[in-house]
């Protein structure tokens, strides 16, 4: 059960409403002395000074860089009311940022299941923001149980996902993420499946070896087949179902 009362920046679910006092809004201008012009979703207007724009990638004098600001640009950003004097808002995006770091370091909880959206991709794994503009890692082997060479074969960047909380720093806040929980487990799987099925499947290896070749059913299931020549990585090809054997946790399956 998701208990973190937090969400990531841009995410747009009624269901969320009302778990935190952290707002959003849309940057709507970046003036000349990077200073961003936000308007709330209810439509008002706050400001949100260069030095309350970042509580965590920030240069030695403590401002967050340049590009930074000019990135937020038309995108959704979420803050804390800093100072309110009538209808004129200072927001705070740090302040927003520093409470998310001091929850994780306290109260969330490893195996937690919880919201992200995927900000970046690097050839090892993906950066999930999960609240605030504060990003956790999930590393490439913990995106599915069945073997892949690049994130992008399971996530995209701006894909919102479920992601299960795998380890925390307490001291840091730096919280490392997985996302191969939420795609079910190797029986809930294989249940789809039954002998004799026709179905799908992907190649996740090309070399010859003594056991056979993976084919990937599901990215939480994989199958084993006889080797064939002539297979390509990534390559969809048919298959039927061969054998599923529950208690050794195995499927195998002829390739068609």
């Amino acid at each position: 059960m998701n208990t973190f009362k937090f969400f990531p920046e841009g995410w747009k679910d009624e269901s969320l409403e009302g778990t935190t006092d952290i707002l959003q809004g849309i940057v709507e201008e970046c003036d000349k002395d990077y200073n961003l012009h936000v308007k709330l979703d209810n439509g008002a207007m706050g400001i949100m000074p260069r030095e309350e724009i970042e509580a965590i990638n920030t240069e030695e004098n403590g401002l967050p860089k340049i590009n930074l600001c000019i990135g937020k640009l038309h995108k959704y950003v979420q803050f804390k009311i800093k100072d309110q004097e009538g209808e004129n808002l200072l927001l705070s995006r740090k302040d927003a940022q520093n409470e998310i770091l001091d929850y994780i370091k306290t109260d969330l909880q490893i195996g937690e299941t919880i919201k992200g959206i995927v900000k970046n991709i690097t050839p090892y794994g993906a950066f999930v923001d999960i609240g605030g503009g504060v990003v956790g890692l999930v590393y490439i082997e913990d995106l599915s149980v069945a073997r892949i060479k690049t994130p992008f074969e399971r996530i995209k960047i701006g894909q919102k996902i479920d992601i299960v909380v795998k380890s925390i720093d307490r001291k840091t806040g730096r919280i490392n993420l997985s996302y191969k929980e939420t795609l079910g487990t190797w029986k809930d799987n294989a249940e789809k499946f039954a002998v004799g099925m026709k179905t799908k499947g992907i190649v996740r290896e090309t070399e010859k070896n003594k056991n056979g070749i993976f084919i990937e059913l599901t990215p939480n299931l994989v199958g084993m087949a006889e080797y064939k020549e002539g297979l390509n990585y990534g390559e969809k090809i048919d298959v039927v179902i061969k054998k599923i054997d529950y208690e050794k946790k195995k499927v195998k399956v002829i390739i068609t």
